[in-house]
């Protein structure tokens, strides 16, 4: 049945690619990989291979691929993606030997694949759990890891009518799973091959915070003031916090919105009130005097959270919030939206009071109003958040360690 799903699911892909320009990305990039690996792969190396869905996993995966390649340079490192997202933005990430698109798990593309890589171990990153590879993985005795992973009572593999497909899991060496909730469901079908190490994410943020960069046009608008800080925001966000701080010019605002395309930059704009600029349009100088700082470009969010007081991480109103251990590094309040149960982190922030779930503009209204005028309150909620995202780090070197 899964194979037979597969091959329509290509089907699918193809015919959707006549029409979609980031299903056609994928499509042409999952073709050309058999080519590139001829090209690039050395016969005489040894390669350990991580696979990464997108971005999100693939900034889990980073930590240890950074680790191994310091502490053991006789391996080459193939890093694959399934989605443009992730494979179009680090395709020319230096930490790795080879980059490319994973072709879809059909038993030909699995055994060419295989026939051509020969890895040596094998990592997959949070939800990747592909049948034909991990199948022919096992067969051939190749160590598979599934690291950072997370399973909920409602997945697939705890339905009574999917016992036959959750055997995939048995394919794996080891889980190296976020939370003890994911070893007791791994438990009860009989997987015991599982530690609790956390989410390597955690390592990663704090690699990120001590890279960051200086930003002068945002740290001359906020000069001595206070600043609030809107990452990956989409319009519902937007129309949450934009109202209360049009009237309330006593804190600054710097939005980075998760779509940078003109006619959301004018959006915004349009619904603002008082002075706003653009980021790659503004001298330090212009931006010490405006309201409203309005990133134009990616790539610096991570960067712009050290600036604020407190930040608001967006697509809570839709399909699930982005990452929120970014802005809590930094030792600030986080707040999002409604849409957050499936993230751990922000129930871990939630619990620690560093985090603030909304789900209206009254909700926010309360929380922003609080953070203004109590400095003490604002000064815990952010010392929580800092101290929530320390004690969860140490994934990378426990996983390492093991293997």
């Amino acid at each position: 049945m899964y194979n037979i799903a597969i091959y329509l699911y290509l089907l699918g892909v193809a015919i959707a690619a006549l029409f979609d320009k980031k299903v056609r990305t994928m499509w042409r990039g999952e073709r050309a990989a058999f080519d590139k690996l001829r090209r690039e792969v050395d016969p005489e190396a040894s390669y350990v291979w991580f696979h990464a869905a997108s971005l999100g996993e693939f900034e889990q995966g980073r930590p240890l691929m950074e680790r191994l390649r310091k502490l053991h340079p006789e391996y080459k490192i193939l890093l694959t993606f399934f989605s443009p997202s992730g494979y179009e933005v680090r395709k020319d990430y230096d930490g790795a030997d080879i980059i490319c698109y994973l072709p879809l798990d059909t038993p030909f593309n699995a055994r060419r694949f295989l026939r051509l890589v020969r890895p040596v171990k094998v990592f997959f990153i949070k939800y990747e759990f592909w049948y034909n590879y991990l199948h022919i993985l096992k067969h051939r005795g190749v160590p598979v890891y599934s690291v950072s992973s997370v399973f909920r009572p409602d997945q697939i593999f705890f339905r009574w009518y999917a016992r036959e497909y959750a055997k995939v899991l048995r394919c794996f060496t080891r889980f190296y799973v976020q939370n003890d909730v994911s070893r007791e469901l791994l438990a009860k079908i009989g997987i015991t091959d599982v530690t609790v190490t956390g989410d390597t994410r955690f390592d990663r943020v704090l690699s990120i915070r001590e890279q960051a960069k200086d930003l002068p046009v945002v740290e001359a608008f906020k000069g001595d003031g206070k600043v609030f800080v809107a990452g990956s925001s989409w319009a519902p966000d937007e129309d949450i916090f934009i109202p209360f701080f049009n009237s309330h010019k006593d804190w600054k605002l710097v939005i980075a919105p998760h779509v940078v395309a003109e006619e959301h930059l004018r959006q915004i704009a349009d619904k603002l009130d008082g002075r706003v600029v653009r980021y790659t349009q503004v001298t330090p100088d212009e931006a010490r005097r405006a309201d409203c700082l309005i990133i134009d470009c990616y790539g610096l969010l991570s960067s712009i959270y050290r600036y604020g007081d407190v930040a608001y991480v967006g697509g809570g109103f839709g399909v699930g919030i982005h990452n929120v251990l970014e802005a809590a590094v930094w030792n600030i309040p986080v707040v999002f939206g409604p849409n957050n149960g499936r993230f751990i982190e922000a129930q871990g922030l939630k619990a620690a009071n560093g985090g603030f779930e909304i789900s209206s503009k009254d909700d926010f209204d309360r929380i922003m109003t609080r953070m203004m005028t109590d400095g003490k309150a604002l000064a815990c909620a952010g010392k929580a958040a800092g101290d929530y995202v320390a004690s969860c780090t140490g994934a990378t070197e426990k996983i390492l360690d093991a293997i």
